[in-house]
């Protein structure tokens, strides 16, 4: 019987390879993995919100960034690339870096088919291991339905879900509020 050598990817090794790429990747523990394309209900709605909270935040210390900035997670050995994130203060990059940052506040996830059981699952277990991170909401693009997973005092998660277009999603840790209507603005959903 004869073992299988699994090749790994050191991070530094990633970093160097992600410089020269075409297409983002990301890296988790030692595996590089293609990101997929984006559909236009996921540009549309991640567009939609960072767009509005970059407005809601204008002028205030805040950092809002989308899809291109990537985020280290040092306790877990992940490079990823969230749709939206808020950085509260000065920007915390990982070490030799300017374009990948350690401390975001705020992460939004749009849901693919793909991507919905491991967004909700071990990659927000992932995200809770960044002592910044306060807040994950993940936006379904497939159906009107935001889940809000915001950190409590005494650390622990607490889930309000939305699937009325009327609603009002309101952040716990930024003034900023937004109807689910303008999250799903151009939304076209598939029967």
């Amino acid at each position: 019987m004869q073992a299988t050598e699994t090749k790994t990817t050191t991070p530094e090794q990633y970093l160097e390879i992600e410089t020269l790429a075409e297409y983002k990747s990301e890296y988790y523990d030692g595996e590089v993995v293609p990101m997929a394309g984006g559909s236009p209900n996921h540009n549309r709605i991640a567009l939609n919100f960072s767009g509005a909270l970059n407005f809601a935040l204008k002028g205030q210390k805040y950092d809002v960034f989308m899809t291109d900035m990537r985020l280290w997670i040092p306790r877990q050995r992940i490079y990823t690339y969230p749709d939206v994130m808020v950085v509260a203060g000065n920007l915390e990059f990982a070490e030799g870096r300017k374009d990948t940052i350690t401390n975001p506040l705020l992460i939004v996830e749009v849901l693919s088919k793909s991507t919905k059981n491991f967004d909700l699952g071990e990659k927000f277990e992932f995200y809770r291991t960044i002592p910044t991170f306060q807040e994950y909401i993940l936006i379904d693009q497939t159906k009107i339905h935001v889940e809000q997973f915001a950190k409590t005092t005494d650390n622990k998660w607490l889930l309000s879900e939305y699937e009325d277009e009327n609603a009002t999603l309101a952040l716990t840790n930024l003034q900023f509020e937004i109807p689910l209507v303008d999250i799903y603005s151009r939304v076209e959903f598939n029967e």
